[in-house]
């Protein structure tokens, strides 16, 4: 089992219910986690259970990081808004240098995000495994 966040910025909100929603079979036997109103509208258009944190610009963001510094998540969907500025954009930067530094898969478009659920499904999916074996120096998510 998988822990997976959700995240995405105001007018990328129906893509992501839609992906959600055509993938629902897959994230059903995974821990899923989301910001705020994404999470919330993710359980209304599917029978998900998802663990809400606080808005992104209130701070989801930075909550999701924190799982990723303690590597504690397991792959990461956040449906970026490109063209739109975002008053948190420190925080999403942050995230994102996160996920590279514990190598945490993280999708920021929906064609990426459709390729790593696809694997997901397929149970080839075992990057933590890998990351362990070959990253010397780290064990149980620890730096040595």
């Amino acid at each position: 089992m998988l822990k997976i966040s959700f995240i995405a910025h105001d007018r990328k909100k129906d893509e992501m219910i839609n992906f959600v929603t055509a993938y629902e079979h897959v994230f059903k036997d995974h821990q899923l986690y989301s910001t705020g109103t994404t999470g919330q509208r993710i359980m209304e258009a599917t029978g998900l259970k998802i663990h809400r944190y606080m808005s992104g610009p209130l701070g989801g963001d930075q909550q999701i990081g924190a799982m990723v510094a303690q590597n504690d998540m397991d792959l990461i969907i956040f449906l970026r808004d490109p063209l739109m500025a975002q008053p948190h954009e420190p925080d999403i930067t942050a995230l994102l240098r996160l996920c590279d530094v514990q190598g945490i898969p993280l999708a920021t478009n929906i064609a990426t995000a459709e390729i790593l659920v696809k694997a997901l499904d397929r149970g080839d999916f075992a990057w933590r495994e890998l990351v362990h074996k070959y990253k010397p120096g780290i064990q149980d998510g620890e730096i040595k």
